[in-house]
């Protein structure tokens, strides 16, 4: 089955896409990069870049509404709330057949379980904060997040990446 591949690369992202440290000179390169690709391409983004508790970068660009910060703010909150990527959780909770707000009481007014939201893992201190994008697809939120931190962190992002999405 498809969502069971792409929870296990997702397992195998969180497993390698690890930074040496967080603080604001890290999140601004990241967040600058993801502004950058989304620029190349002509993307509506919303950039959130923080250490839970404290934001270190956000960018909203041309296109995007009030909803996409909403969205970004709502799927940061899955990933401080269950350390893993918002589409892990959201794929997760598909193939048990339930909700956030049905397993966990979780209202959706606060908590989106859609792609786009990475945990951001700092070596030797753990889950600390996460990069958050809203404005594309959530598949391709997703991708456009591990992308970004495979440039960062010197990965391969064709070997870490999900593939087509599936229906």
């Amino acid at each position: 089955m498809a969502l069971n591949e792409d929870l296990e690369k997702i397992a195998s992202q969180e497993r390698e896409l690890h930074l040496p440290r967080l603080d604001a000179h890290v999140a601004w390169d990241l967040g600058t990069r993801i502004r950058t690709l989304a620029t190349e391409r002509g993307l509506s983004l919303v950039i959130d870049v923080r250490r839970f508790g404290q934001p270190l970068f956000y960018s909203a660009l041309e296109g995007t509404t009030a909803d996409n910060a909403e969205w970004v703010r709502r799927k940061s909150n899955v990933v401080a709330r269950f350390h893993r990527s918002s589409y892990a959780v959201g794929m997760t909770l598909k193939l048990k057949g339930t909700t956030l707000l049905e397993r966990y009481g979780l209202p959706v007014a606060d908590y989106a379980a859609d792609g786009g939201s990475f945990p951001l893992i700092v070596e030797n201190a753990g889950i600390v904060g996460s990069v958050t994008v809203s404005g594309l697809p959530q598949h391709d939120d997703h991708n456009l997040v591990v992308e970004a931190l495979c440039a960062l962190l010197g990965r391969d992002f064709a070997a870490l990446r999900l593939g087509p999405e599936s229906a």
